[in-house]
Formats: structure tokens, C-alpha cells, sequence
């Protein structure tokens, strides 16, 4: 690696200008690439959820929908309204009493249900079918024109609106979310480091990083508002050590190599074998989520793991060549290291070793009730400012019309009237069951068919296929609209055993299903990976046990605290904790068992090779720690998306857990079970008869960290 060192001090100056040329590709394929915001489209393709909106945009030439609701207009000026809807390019049709039926035929002849389904007090209710999915650019630009045309008496809503107002949130946010993480990072930095000037160069080759990672996901078509959002600040806080250690390995090598050439030279040797090895833990733990059904998880996963690869390459690349070039204005601005040394701090924990050992152990259990019993949401626009269009026109249409969800039956088009009647009677029994609304029961009996729109027909039937519309008073993913569906499903299996039934609630549902079992394994395969990575690594049977179990307790507090708080917690909290902060924060733990390894061949006794490591390894931990969580918690006080917002508060505290827990019950476990780790681990016990005896010589030995 010193030969691959010497070629990167030499052609410092042409890395650094291909590195930004690299910028103009990446930053055209980061602009390019669309971002998916809708959750749901990340579940199987082959649950009936999914078929059902695939046959309803085939059969019918309808993806999402919305419903519009007009106050305080005549009945013309609402046909007015339709009309202009459905000349909205991206909308399959409108459907209203106003449009579909003639106005000029008397309300009294309507079927009561439709027209007080459509009507209440001074609003009238128009749903809008679009012709692609709820979150196609498409059906987000239509809605953006349907809001541009209609007046201030009408209000959009439904899930293509909230994915559209998504959208512009996060589209207005993503940058600030980095600038927050940049600046508060770039702060701790000046704090922990010794010089000023130095956290600008690593927020730099961090950040060419970033734009490479991002413009390289072009490549994949589309990525999730989530991974675009998350991923900016995680590669920051992820990937910031690396660059960490090269500078500190610099300095180290300073001392014996007067030449800064030579001197980088072998930094960037010792860097790219420690830091490669160091990165395992935290792309493995990525990887773990691309094993999930719902590829959400492959999703981040990818562009992670990715983005951890891109944040070596430009440590051990652009880094250096940048360090060099500015060398002399990095010099000028050099200060003490204002943290402590931390000297007395180890000798008082490896001292009372046995206090930590019994507070992680007393923690444990309620961290772990807490941990199985938090509370998850999984409607993502539960948390969204309430301030927002969308939001406004949802709790219009409950408070107006008593609709909080609406599903949609995809059933056999030749089904009879007589069938499709006795079927809604039942439906309507269904508790929470607002109103069932198919063609049948639109047309009524006292309608002449030959007075009926052909349209019409066709918005309701077609092919194989009609359309049945059920109104629910409960909310999306809440135990009572899961319960409902079911009871649904079980009345529709009577009359038509291959109807679906479709919507955002029914695929909310299959989402809690799926997540559920998904992030089970995903727990269990992040253990396993990382738990073989540091067997391994160390060539032991119980440091991986050691290891993971005091991450896993940290994990645990974190998660359960969220009990204890009353916090909910968007339903993608486990799976992104429990492998973002296993696979970053296990490096901690990795540091300072390598230096504990260390001490103990060289002839120390259990305490004293456990007190100088944590001594050598508290300051790097800390650093670490705190820049993790500079990088994360900013986003927590600017976004306004309650899903971001909550993920980025559990990985800054997280961090700060981790730090804590593994420079406090760590050094404890070493302690106590010191023994069974020196049988069980190579590289402990000294082969040297003399080191036994105690006569050895105290070694330094750094190893890097991955936050």
C-alpha cells in the first residue's frame, strides 16, 4: 500500500482536478435521477394489493385518485369546475352527480345515498381519478395545475395530494438538511481537532464523496424521498472517521518522516488498511437491508453501502492530495486540541467496573420492555404540518363527509345488480362502513338507462372488471380499518373469491404485514454478518458475543426510551436503528478491543491493559460520537417531514448511547470475563516468557473509527 500511497502525494495536483471534473457527471446524474415518494410502491409487486392497481390502470386507465371538495357553489359552476378538472392533462376523468348525471334531472330522483354521498350542507364532493399511479410525476404535476385552476373554494385531497406537498417539502429541505450537518459537524470538528482550517478540507472530500455516491444512483432509474434525504447527512456522519484517522495518522508520521510528501505517503498506507477493514462492519451492516421483500430497504441499503465505498476512496484519494496543496494554510490556522485528556475518567471506571457492569444489567430489562412495546405509525401524512393543502382537505372530507380512508373492489363485471346489492348490504353492516358506492347503486331505479352517460358506465365497468367504491370513518393503518378490511375481505370471498380489494388502507395493511416479518430478519442477518466480520477479525468465539451484545443494549435504550417518553415512532425506526447503529457504532467497540488485545499480549495485567484502553481509545470515541451526532440531530429542528425527522433524532441519540454504553460497559465486560476472552481469542496471551513476567514496553497503536 506505501507504493499506492507515493502515486497519490505525486499526482496530488491532477487527483484533485479529475476529482472535481468528476463533480459535473455526478451532479447532472443527482439532478436527473427521479425520487420515488411513495412508501407503498416499495411493497411486492405480487400481492393483490399491488395486481389490483396494476389491473386498475390497465382495465380502467386510473392509478390514483383524489377527492375534490367545491363549497358554496351552484350546481353549474361545479360542472364548470369538473369540466376544467378533466381537461387536466395526467386526469382520466372526474366523477360527480354534477358531471355524470344530468343537472337538469331532479335531485329527488337520485338515489338518497349517492346524492347525500355527494352533497353536504354547502359542499359538494367530486372524485378525481388520475391516468397514472398516486405518485407519478404525472399525477403530481396534475395536481399542482388542478390547484392552479380551481378557486379557494376547493380543496384537493387524498394520498396523490399528500405525496405531492411531500414532495415540495422535501424538495425545499434536502439542501438544508446538509448545510445544518455540514456546519454543525464542521463545529465540533474546529472543537475536537487541531487546527481550524483542516474540518473545511474534510467537509470537502466528504462532499465530492456525497455527489458521486448521489449521481451514480441515476444508474438505478429512482430513489426514495427517504434514502435522499437520509442519505446526505448519514454519509457525512458515516464516512467523517476516515477522514479522521488519516489526519491523525499524518500528524503520527510527521514525527518520524520530516518530508510531508513521504510523510502522507505512509498515512495513506497505514489509512486505506485500517480504514477498508473498518468500513466491513458499516457496509455490512447496509447490506443487511437489501434482504427485505419491501425494497425500501434495498433502496437505502444500496445507496449506503455505496456511499461508504465513495467516502474511502475520497480519504484515501482527494483528502490527501487536498491536505498537501493546502498544506501551509492549514498550518497558519493550527490550535490546541481544546478536549481533555480524559486521564483520571479510566481509572475510575476500570476501577468500579463492577457499578457499570450491574447499571447496563439493571438497564437491560426496561430498555428491553420498552424496545418490544414503543409505538409505531405507519401513516406517514399523520405527521406532516397540518398546515399543509392536502392536510386541510383530509380533515374537510372527515369532518364533512365522515371520510378518512377510502378502499376500492376490483370485482367480476358479471356480476348481476341482484348480487352486487346483496353484497353492499352486507358491507354496509361492516362497522365503520361510511357508504358503498358501485354503478348499480349510482344509476338507482328511477332512472331510465337510456338516459344514463355512456361515460359513465365505462368509468364504473369495464372488461373483465367493475368498480366499487367503500367509504371508511377510519383512519389508514389503524387497528380498526385493518379489522374492517378483513371483515371486508371475508364478504367478498362469499360473492366473488377473486375480487381485490385495493386502496391505501388495504396496502397499508399488507405493509404492516410484510415490514413485520421483514425486519425480523433483517435484525437477525445484521447480528449474524457483523458477528462473523469480528470473529474473524479477532479469531475469537466470545468477542463477537461481547461486541454485539453491548451495541444490541445500546440499541435497545434507544428504541425503548421511545416508550418511556410516549414518542412514536415511524415504523421504519427498528429496521434503520438496529442496522444503521449495530454496523457504524460496532466500530467503537471494535477500537477499543483491538488496543485491549494489544496491551494484553504485550505482558499487562486485565486492569491495567483495560484502563490504557479505554484511555487511548476514549477521545477518538467521543469525537466520533459527537460528529455523528452534529451530522444528525441539525435535521431534527428543520425538517418539517415528521418521518425524517423522527429517524434523524433516534440516530443522533443513538450515537451518543452507543459512546456511552461502550466506554462504560465494555471496559466492564473485560474486565470480568477477561479470562474466557484470553482462551477464547487469539492474540491475547504473549508468546514471550518475559512479557509474562511483566518486563514489556508500552506500545501506541491507533486504530480507525466508523461513526
Amino acid at each position: 500500500m506505501l507504493k499506492f500511497g507515493e502515486k497519490i502525494v505525486k499526482h496530488k495536483v491532477l487527483i484533485l482536478i479529475i476529482s472535481l471534473c468528476m463533480l459535473i457527471p455526478s451532479a447532472i446524474g443527482y439532478l436527473n435521477t427521479r425520487v420515488n415518494y411513495d412508501i407503498l410502491s416499495y411493497l411486492p409487486s405480487d400481492l393483490s394489493t399491488m395486481v389490483g392497481q396494476d389491473i386498475l390502470k390497465d382495465e380502467f386507465g386510473k392509478g390514483g385518485f383524489s377527492f375534490v371538495i367545491v363549497e358554496g357553489m351552484p350546481d353549474k359552476d361545479v360542472k364548470t369546475v369538473a369540466e376544467k378538472l378533466e381537461n387536466v392533462d395526467g386526469v382520466a376523468e372526474v366523477l360527480s352527480y354534477a358531471s355524470k348525471v344530468d343537472i337538469s334531472i331532479p335531485k329527488e330522483v337520485l338515489p338518497e345515498q349517492i346524492f347525500d354521498k355527494f352533497n353536504s350542507g354547502d359542499s359538494t364532493l367530486m372524485v378525481v381519478f388520475f391516468e397514472d399511479t398516486t405518485s407519478a410525476d404525472k399525477t403530481m404535476d396534475a395536481i399542482d395545475e388542478m390547484r392552479a385552476i380551481t378557486s379557494k373554494q376547493c380543496y384537493i385531497s387524498g394520498m396523490s395530494a399528500v405525496t405531492t406537498d411531500m414532495k415540495h417539502l422535501s424538495d425545499s429541505e434536502t439542501l438544508l438538511y446538509a448545510l445544518v450537518a455540514v456546519i454543525l459537524t464542521s463545529i465540533v470538528l474546529a472543537v475536537a481537532m487541531d487546527s481550524f482550517l483542516i474540518p473545511v478540507f474534510f467537509m470537502a472530500s466528504i462532499g465530492i464523496a456525497i455527489v458521486w455516491n448521489m449521481g451514480t444512483n441515476f444508474f438505478f432509474g429512482e430513489i426514495s424521498f427517504l434514502t435522499k434525504a437520509l442519505s446526505l447527512v448519514l454519509q457525512l456522519g458515516v464516512t467523517m472517521d476516515y477522514s479522521i484517522f488519516l489526519w491523525h495518522s499524518y500528524k503520527e508520521m510527521q514525527g518520524t518522516y520530516s518530508d510531508k510528501n513521504e510523510a502522507m505517503a505512509h498515512a495513506i498506507s497505514v489509512t486505506v488498511s485500517s480504514v477498508v477493514s473498518s468500513s466491513f462492519t458499516t457496509v455490512a451492516g447496509f447490506l443487511a437491508m437489501c434482504f427485505m421483500s419491501f425494497t425500501l430497504g434495498l433502496d437505502l441499503g444500496i445507496v449506503m453501502a455505496k456511499g461508504v465505498v465513495f467516502g474511502v476512496v475520497a480519504c484515501v484519494t482527494v483528502l490527501p492530495a487536498m491536505i498537501l496543496i493546502f498544506d501551509k494554510a492549514i498550518e497558519k490556522t493550527s490550535h490546541k486540541e481544546f478536549l481533555p485528556d480524559f486521564e483520571k475518567l479510566p481509572t475510575f471506571i476500570t476501577k468500579h467496573f463492577a457499578l457499570f457492569l450491574t447499571i447496563g444489567i439493571v438497564l437491560l430489562f426496561p430498555a428491553f420492555y420498552g424496545y418490544e412495546n414503543y409505538d409505531m405509525y405507519y401513516n406517514l401524512d399523520s405527521t406532516l404540518p397540518a398546515t399543509l393543502d392536502s392536510m386541510i382537505a383530509n380533515e374537510k372530507l372527515s369532518e364533512n363527509y365522515g371520510m378518512n380512508s377510502t378502499h376500492m373492489l376490483l370485482m367480476d363485471s358479471s356480476l348481476d345488480a341482484k348480487t352486487v346489492n346483496n353484497m353492499m348490504s352486507e358491507m354496509k353492516k361492516v362497522d365503520g362502513v361510511q357508504f358503498t358506492l358501485a354503478f348499480n347503486s349510482i344509476v338507482g331505479t328511477a332512472i331510465p338507462d337510456e338516459i344514463i352517460p355512456s361515460k359513465m358506465k365505462e368509468s364504473l365497468v369495464s372488461g373483465d372488471y367493475q368498480l366499487m367504491m367503500i367509504g371508511s370513518d377510519y383512519k389508514v393503518a389503524s387497528d380498526a380499518v385493518n379489522n374492517q378490511i378483513d371483515k371486508l375481505n371475508a364478504i367478498i370471498q362469499k360473492y366473488d373469491e377473486n375480487a381485490l380489494l385495493i386502496g391505501e388502507a388495504p396496502a397499508t395493511k399488507d405493509l404492516i404485514n410484510i415490514t413485520a416479518h421483514d425486519f425480523k430478519v433483517v435484525s437477525i442477518l445484521s447480528i449474524a454478518v457483523i458477528f462473523f466480520i469480528i470473529a474473524f477479525t479477532f479469531r475469537s468465539v466470545t468477542l463477537p458475543v461481547i461486541l454485539v451484545a453491548v451495541i444490541e443494549l445500546a440499541i435497545m435504550i434507544n428504541l425503548g426510551l421511545a416508550y418511556y417518553i410516549g414518542e412514536s415512532l415511524p415504523f421504519v425506526a427498528s429496521v434503520v436503528i438496529g442496522t444503521i447503529q449495530l454496523g457504524a457504532t460496532v466500530d467503537y467497540a471494535i477500537l477499543m478491543t483491538t488496543r485491549y488485545r494489544s496491551e494484553r499480549y504485550s505482558g499487562k495485567d486485565k486492569m491495567e491493559a483495560v484502563r490504557i484502553a479505554l484511555a487511548t481509545s476514549m477521545k477518538s470515541v467521543i469525537i466520533s460520537a459527537m460528529g455523528f451526532f452534529a451530522a444528525t440531530i441539525g435535521v431534527t429542528f428543520v425538517s418539517t417531514i415528521g418521518m425524517i425527522s423522527s429517524l434523524c433524532v433516534l440516530l443522533a441519540r443513538g450515537a451518543l448511547i452507543s459512546m456511552v454504553v461502550v466506554l462504560t460497559v465494555l471496559p466492564s465486560m473485560f474486565v470480568l470475563l477477561d479470562k474466557v476472552i484470553c482462551k477464547t481469542s487469539a492474540g491475547f496471551i504473549p508468546k514471550d516468557s518475559n512479557l509474562k513476567n511483566g518486563n514489556h514496553k508500552t506500545t501506541v497503536q491507533t486504530e480507525p473509527v466508523s461513526a
